[in-house]
């Protein structure tokens, strides 16, 4: 409703007669102002498009109250005026299912409880959907709850399911309002924020997703929200709706279109991921990714500090890619994505998505028969099966990773699958193979003057030797791996290697310095964000405490290692940890082996 009709409204409700209101705007407003001047009123004024629409029909005087809600932030209307703005954000799950019970009565929803979740899921606790829902169950008591919401199953048709006809009762209508006044670079940028996968966007990726410079995204973006179609949820980071994803979608450009956009933000993630992985080890072989599609600005990480806080905030965007550029049968990129959030999902432990991640890959590489991105992916699939105790498994992908690298005459690849096999059979206790395959690992690595991977290996020996009682050999070992990684600067293996002389040390009964080495490599694994070497770093520290009689720091110690095993879903040292806990008051535990891998 424009301003002019909706303050003729307000002189009629406030008992004008047609007669006696003015012609012009500014004096039909003055007379509504000396109206209300001395009454005590509330005025709601709903659904104001901006500023300018709300102004004219503003009381003068301070005796009246005016509620104003809108889309747009109306950021002009605190400025000028003073208003207090009151953020609404969408229902939690409480409050949904309180709506519709009491729209519909607890017994109906109680009736069909799974129905219920189903719907609540679908409207995702927009309150204009949850009514139109609610209206259509109570306008048809005798439908199941399950059948409104089989009609919302299907995307493509989910805001047809919620339109009930009516201009003021339909999602798809109350959003076309606010798109109809985004000029055109707005709504096309909000047409391709529609398409981009993941629970989230940053700035840098939605420029590379529009192909926009940085200043027109920025702006774009403070556009959309301040007529709130997306939500700056952290500094710097946007979310839609699922229900305006869904309206911003039907706005989408062509195939074509949508293509080179999509393909634009997968390099963004996967070139900067790239990036990113290789400040999380550089030591670790590099792949030569495609040159970025035009258009694409991929993130410049300073250090391996900014490769953290960037996977920290982006990894769940990097998984969904995947997955899209799976479905769109870019396969090279599939594959490519995992090397890029390889270290990053192993060094917090994300177990199950370095699983997934490592799946995929391998089903891209089996198709465009690469053997170099086949081995790498069963490499990857051998490790997190060795992780998670499932050893048939990690040896069958671990030996099909080095008989691939063998075929492609690939010594540096052959070395890590001779490497990861190793420590797949000490996971399995046998310490006899594992020393054979690290002996191989170390004449390749020594063959291609890699001596940051020989001091690796090295500790890798020096281990497998502890596991099998042979301390004074595996000392030897460590040693020689610690002197040739600190001159290398290779700080993962330093704390794999430092956890190793701590295990020697406390099974000859050289507690303090086991305790010692296990608080170096303690302090350097936190700094370095490895999770999983922490998990396995603190379990090792818990015995030494123990050993000493400091139950309480040995407690501390056990109880940080399960919370990180748990979250990893390693079941098994979960349990272990637990039972350690549990003895803690009666006896010492039983010694165990916790061998860390880079």
């Amino acid at each position: 409703m424009p301003s002019a009709e909706a303050v003729r409204g307000l002189l009629d409700a406030l008992g004008v007669a047609p007669a006696g209101v003015p012609t012009a705007l500014d004096a039909q407003v003055a007379l509504y102002r000396s109206l209300v001047s001395d009454k005590r009123m509330l005025i709601l004024l709903d659904n104001a498009r901006d500023t300018e629409h709300v102004t004219p029909l503003l009381p003068g005087g301070s005796t009246c109250t005016v509620v104003v809600t809108s889309r747009d932030r109306l950021t002009g209307l605190i400025a000028a005026h003073g208003a207090r703005p009151v953020p609404l954000d969408v229902f939690d799950d409480a409050d949904a299912r309180e709506l519709l019970a009491h729209r519909l009565s607890r017994q109906r929803l109680a009736a069909e409880p799974e129905a219920v979740d189903e719907l609540l899921a679908y409207c995702a606790g927009l309150p204009l959907a949850l009514a139109v829902v609610a209206a259509r169950a109570a306008l048809h008591p005798d439908i199941p709850v399950a059948a409104l919401a089989a009609e919302l199953r299907d995307a493509a048709g989910r805001l047809g399911a919620l339109d009930t006809g009516g201009p003021t009762a339909s999602v798809r209508a109350a959003l076309s309002w606010t798109h109809d006044a985004l000029t055109s670079e707005q709504a096309e940028v909000f047409a391709l924020l529609g398409l981009a996968p993941g629970p989230d966007i940053s700035l840098p990726a939605t420029a590379s997703l529009t192909a926009l410079p940085d200043h027109r995204t920025r702006s774009a973006l403070l556009a959309l929200e301040r007529v709130s179609l997306v939500q700056q949820h952290v500094p710097g980071r946007y979310r839609m709706h699922d229900l305006v994803k869904l309206f911003a979608t039907d706005h989408a450009l062509t195939e074509r279109a949508r293509d080179t956009a999509l393909r634009r933000l997968a390099d963004f993630y996967l070139h900067t991921g790239f990036a990113g992985g290789q400040l999380l080890d550089p030591h670790r072989q590099p792949i030569q990714p495609d040159l970025p599609a035009p258009g694409c600005r991929p993130r410049t990480l300073s250090d391996r500090a900014a490769a953290i806080r960037w996977f920290d905030a982006e990894h769940r965007n990097l998984l969904a890619t995947q997955r899209l550029a799976a479905e769109r049968t870019w396969r090279r990129q599939v594959w490519q994505m995992a090397w890029a959030l390889n270290d990053f999902l192993w060094h917090q432990g994300h177990s199950r998505d370095f699983l997934a991640v490592w799946s995929a890959a391998l089903a891209a590489a089996d198709h465009l028969a690469d053997p170099v991105a086949q081995s790498l992916a069963h490499r990857g699939l051998g490790r997190v099966h060795a992780l998670l105790g499932q050893h048939d498994q990690a040896q069958d992908h671990l030996h099909r990773a080095l008989a691939l690298a063998q075929h492609a005459n690939d010594p540096h690849s052959q070395g890590h699958a001779h490497r990861y096999l190793a420590w797949a059979c000490d996971q399995r206790g046998d310490y006899g193979q594992a020393l054979r395959h690290e002996a191989a690992a170390l004449r390749l690595f020594q063959t291609l003057d890699l001596p940051a991977w020989e001091g690796d290996v090295l500790n890798m020996m020096g281990w497998s030797a502890a596991l099998g009682g042979e301390h004074d050999r595996a000392r030897e070992h460590c040693e020689a791996a610690l002197a040739l990684l600190e001159h290398h600067h290779f700080p993962l293996a330093v704390v794999a290697t430092l956890d190793s002389l701590g295990y020697i040390a406390r099974h000859t009964g050289q507690h303090a310095d086991a305790l010692d080495y296990y608080q170096q490599a303690h302090t350097q694994c936190r700094d370095l964000g490895h999770t999983v070497f922490e998990a396995e770093i603190l379990d090792g520290l818990g015995h030494s405490h123990l050993a000493l009689d400091q139950r309480e720091h040995a407690r501390a110690a056990w109880r940080q290692a399960l919370d990180l095993y748990q979250a990893q879903h390693r079941a098994a040292d979960a349990d272990r940890v637990h039972q350690q806990l549990t003895a803690l008051n009666t006896s010492q535990p039983a010694e165990q082996a916790h061998p860390v891998t880079t």
